[in-house]
């Protein structure tokens, strides 16, 4: 049976936001929690998140069994979360990881499951809303020493995707892919 981790990139400070996004609260519920529930429900097992910018605020959020992992050079960007995310997945030998930043609450776990369904070790896939390339990622084991390459900065795996063939996985009726960066992004 093939592995496949979820992974929430939830280390970034939110300075468009205004605080960390991990910590904004909708519907209920802190974004971190709800990414984590999302992965779990489609099927991803264990849950990885990645912690940086308020990270013993995170810690004290409610997310079952997820594997935290600090990362400690945070502030360098999407790309350095990617890699620790990456190096967890190793640690629990997953065949595959999806890739899921904490500030997407337009994802449903339908439109993970749809991604999931696709893992190898050597696949590719991501999520399309309206024909755009979006999140969730999917990230064969096989990719993952080509994606901690390309993975600095706040690019995460963008070139490595653009230089490769990826599976686009349509999830527009079932999920928005919403993209959540200053307060008045979220839907009332």
């Amino acid at each position: 049976m093939t592995v496949v981790a979820g992974l929430v990139l939830a280390a970034g400070a939110g300075r468009r936001y205004g605080k960390p996004k991990a910590l904004v609260r909708h519907n209920g519920r802190l974004f971190v929690q709800s990414a984590a529930e999302v992965l779990r429900a489609a099927g991803c097992e264990p849950v990885i998140v990645v912690l940086g910018a308020a990270a013993e605020q995170v810690r004290a959020a409610d997310l079952g069994t997820a594997v935290l992992v600090d990362n400690p050079d945070w502030a360098t960007g999407m790309g350095s979360s990617l890699r620790a995310g990456l190096a967890a997945a190793e640690e629990v030998a997953a065949d595959a990881v999806v890739v899921l930043p904490v500030d997407l609450p337009g994802v449903t776990a339908e439109a993970v499951r749809r991604v999931v369904d696709l893992a190898a070790v050597d696949a590719l896939a991501a999520a399309s809303y309206d024909g755009v390339r979006g999140h969730p990622v999917l990230l064969g084991r096989a990719h993952w020493p080509g994606v901690r390459e390309v993975a600095v900065g706040d690019a995460g795996a963008r070139a490595y995707l653009r230089a490769h063939r990826v599976l686009d996985v349509p999830c527009g009726d079932v999920a928005s892919g919403l993209d959540v960066d200053r307060p008045s992004d979220l839907p009332r």
